[in-house]
């Protein structure tokens, strides 16, 4: 019978508490990580020195129509379309989404997995409050609001909670599904509709390019910095499952 070696007394370390940081998707999400944040320390960079002004008046008004900024291109079915997508980051969408999941996961004796993401999202919300009081950036004023807003503009806090929450939520699901493909898609999907939130929040002329690209990049951010935790801590691998003993 093997036996293990004497430590006389000393800890000893368990592989399997540590292994989460070293692999390789741990090492892919610091990566990541710190690409987004520096995006966002950039984009906060050139925001302040005003050398994002000219860029943002140019891609503003290329949705519009060229000598009538006032009418977005594609006429009224693409503003329509613009409200409709815009309405996928919206605060009380995400909160629905957020507290439906959660509920799900308490229904299936996921609990600590459902605080975890209760917590991190309601964290990351007021983080971006806190971002938007700090640099209090007006609004554009080149083109009509085709939505109400009542806060300041960067970074965009649409584009911020679409890249948090929906990137946080598709991780979960990926990391359950066996196959690649279905993984891709569910990524891509929840890649396409950030992109596509922060793109209407342009469109609706609600926000500055660089407010979007802002709240992509610290909302991205955010997100990695969810799961890296999870990954490290081991939230994502436990293989928590359904209790149905009642």
């Amino acid at each position: 019978m093997h036996r293990l070696p004497p430590t006389n007394g000393a800890p000893t370390l368990q592989p399997s508490r540590f292994r989460h940081l070293i692999e390789p998707t741990a090492l892919l999400l610091v990566l990541l990580l710190s690409l987004a944040a520096g995006a966002f320390v950039w984009t906060v960079d050139e925001m302040r020195e005003g050398e994002t002004m000219l860029r943002d008046r140019q891609w503003l008004l290329a949705l519009r129509v060229p000598s009538q900024s006032e009418h977005l291109l594609g006429g009224a079915p693409a503003l329509q379309l613009a409200r409709e997508v815009t309405a996928l980051g919206s605060p009380w969408l995400l909160c629905l989404l957020v507290g439906g999941v959660a509920a799900v996961l308490m229904a299936m004796r996921q609990r600590r997995l459902a605080l975890f993401i209760l917590v991190s999202t309601s964290a990351g919300a007021s983080f971006n409050a806190a971002l938007k009081l700090g640099f209090e950036r007006t609004r554009p004023d080149l083109v009509p609001h085709e939505v109400i807003v009542t806060n300041a503009s960067f970074p965009s806090g649409h584009a911020f909670g679409a890249a948090m929450v929906y990137l946080t939520l598709a991780a979960l699901l990926t990391l359950r599904l066996e196959l690649r493909a279905p993984r891709a898609v569910l990524l891509g999907l929840a890649i396409g509709v950030t992109l596509a939130v922060g793109v209407s929040r342009i469109a609706l002329g609600v926000h500055w390019p660089s407010d979007v690209l802002a709240g992509w990049a610290v909302g991205s951010a955010w997100a990695l910095a969810t799961w890296l935790v999870a990954n490290a801590t081991g939230w994502f691998d436990r293989k928590d499952r359904p209790d149905f003993s009642d």
